[in-house]
């Protein structure tokens, strides 16, 4: 099993809420100086941690398709005594983990809010694949790195440094490419609420109509003047976003079809 690095905030009595961060670029930091500390003061059990492959988790050489992100979940979940059903909350890739997961595990699962994120589709792992490959290569520029720094700062360009490491170290493109993919009509028999967040100027809202389509306890929202960096660019609208939908649970969307 896979070193995974674990932070626990809040109150252990209270509804669970499990951070998963998005991938290369991300950590479990995305959330502990965002909508974590939030979580923890509404009284919240707040479970965050380093996906395999990022922070101070384990970096293995390979083992990075989709369905390892999820065990990885499953046993965290299992190796916390964690008994309830959990609220997962995902950024990005983490949103897609946190829904592949509650497809195969859906009665551990209170409901699924995810960030900027998609379920995971053929088209998905082909457009992430590429995306990862595409990095790899740039980042075998020795003139990327400063580049980054001159333009982003020190913080982005160490989060970078990180992404490198894993991406030119790991099999990770290959492996996202051969992940376990479920079909669509998997998807639309998800009968866990989910609500899905997005920026109003990112090119993932392309995506709405289609995933309204395809999930069936599925909400949308849209924050105003933000793009894919959401989470972090509008961390108190987004903390009572995911508050509220927790505090009202299973009644933020009925099934399909339910009176």
């Amino acid at each position: 099993m896979t070193r995974l690095n674990v932070q626990r905030l809040g109150t252990p009595e209270g509804p669970t809420v499990v951070l998963v961060h998005g991938i290369a670029t991300d950590n479990l930091s995305s959330y502990y100086f965002t909508v974590a500390p939030k979580f923890a003061d509404a009284g919240h059990d707040v479970v965050m941690y380093d996906q395999r492959g990022h922070g101070r988790s384990e970096r293995p050489a390979t083992g990075y398709r989709l369905e390892d992100f999820s065990a990885d979940l499953a046993a965290l979940i299992d190796d916390l005594d964690i008994t309830g059903p959990v609220h997962l909350v995902g950024n990005s890739f983490g949103g897609t983990v946190a829904l592949d997961y509650a497809l195969h595990h859906p009665d551990r699962v209170a409901s699924v809010l995810m960030v900027e994120s998609e379920p995971a589709t053929d088209a998905w792992a082909k457009k992430m694949s590429g995306l990862l490959a595409g990095s790899a290569y740039q980042l075998r520029d020795e003139r990327t790195l400063p580049w980054i720094e001159e333009k982003y700062g020190r913080h982005e360009a160490r989060l970078v440094r990180w992404a490198s490491r894993l991406l030119q170290g790991t099999t990770l493109p290959e492996d996202i490419a051969a992940s376990r993919i479920p079909d669509e009509d998997s998807w639309r028999t998800l009968d866990v609420p989910v609500l899905a967040v997005y920026g109003a100027t990112s090119d993932m809202t392309e995506l709405i109509p289609w995933l309204q389509n395809l999930l069936p306890r599925c909400r949308v929202l849209e924050v105003e003047g933000h793009g894919h960096s959401v989470l972090v660019g509008a961390a108190d609208t987004m903390g009572e976003l995911l508050l509220d939908w927790v505090r009202e649970g299973h009644r933020q969307v009925a099934p399909a079809g339910a009176p």
